[in-house]
């Protein structure tokens, strides 16, 4: 049970002001979310298969396999100032 304690101290860790009446309203509200999840968790749920995705899209898997797609010198070209291959940046203290 989330009583107007709980929330207040919730608030409170969170910084958050709250009026009485909002502490009130929140309790009840919790409270109602929190017997829907235990309503839920009572389903008997054994022998079914676990949901991955509501919707029939099939999930697209690539192959995860190394490729080159650039060369140092293609990904370094449009660098304002370069050493080498590499970026030139100004110094950081």
């Amino acid at each position: 049970m989330i009583d107007k304690k709980t929330i207040e101290h919730i608030a409170k860790l969170a910084r958050l002001h709250v009026s009485d009446q909002e502490a009130e309203e929140y309790s009840t509200q919790l409270a109602k979310a929190l017997g829907h999840f235990e309503q839920i968790s009572k389903i008997n749920t054994a022998g079914l298969e676990p949901l991955i995705t509501p919707t029939e899209i099939e999930a697209y898997w690539r192959e995860d396999e190394v490729k080159q797609s650039f060369t140092a010198e293609d990904m370094t070209a449009n660098a304002p100032s370069r050493a080498g291959n590499l970026f030139k940046v100004p110094p950081v203290v």
